[in-house]
């Protein structure tokens, strides 16, 4: 009876790990606090007021290549230009496919021509987690006052062809241009399409 009441707990134990409450829209965002390829420690709190974009990466996988053919990098020189603090969140644990060192980072980001104010680590999966992020890309937009404002795909047409990015619905771009004219973001959520986030 002991035996089986033991293991009754650790199985609660284990599935209230992946229990994690996803994020609402309209609510505050999880805070983190997360280290850069540069060393520098950033917490969501230091942005307060500024529009925060968090971009969930993995230089792998075929539907982050798409759109670093050059979408991503316009959409981060087009957000950053606005003063908007743009957080490409790496989340791949040691060993997992996407996963680099700081300095691959860089490399990275300067090969591709990237613009992200920051490039950031998040290796335990914590902050992926508290954001229910399970693809890369997946897309967040945090408004001025830190309230959760838009999460979900970063357009219409779930394929790895770039010449798919033309023909389908900006959706994360209009989102994050409508919090920029304060206006709500239409729709707020929006399906994320992309490879599984390798935790």
């Amino acid at each position: 009876m002991k035996l089986r009441h033991l293991v009754l707990a650790a199985s609660a134990a284990v599935l209230s790990l992946g229990l994690t409450a996803a994020p609402q829209i309209g609510a505050p965002a999880p805070d983190f606090t997360v280290v850069d390829s540069k060393g520098s420690s950033h917490s969501l709190r230091d942005f307060a007021g500024k529009t925060v974009v968090l971009e969930w990466t993995n230089h792998d996988c075929p539907f982050v290549k798409k759109h670093y053919q050059g979408n991503m990098q316009a959409l981060q020189q087009e957000m950053t230009a606005q003063d908007v603090v743009w957080l490409s969140v790496i989340s791949s644990a040691p060993g997992k496919q996407g996963h680099v060192s700081p300095s691959e980072a860089d490399d990275l980001t300067a090969s591709r021509n990237a613009a992200p104010t920051a490039v950031v680590f998040d290796e335990s999966g914590v902050v992926g987690q508290a954001y229910a992020a399970k693809t890369t890309p997946h897309m967040y937009v945090i408004d001025k006052a830190g309230v959760l404002q838009y999460m979900g795909g970063i357009d219409s047409i779930p394929s790895t062809k770039v010449d798919d990015i033309a023909k389908a619905t900006p959706l994360f771009a209009n989102a994050a241009k409508a919090v920029l004219a304060g206006a709500t973001p239409d729709p707020a959520i929006s399906k994320p399409y992309g490879c599984s986030v390798k935790y």
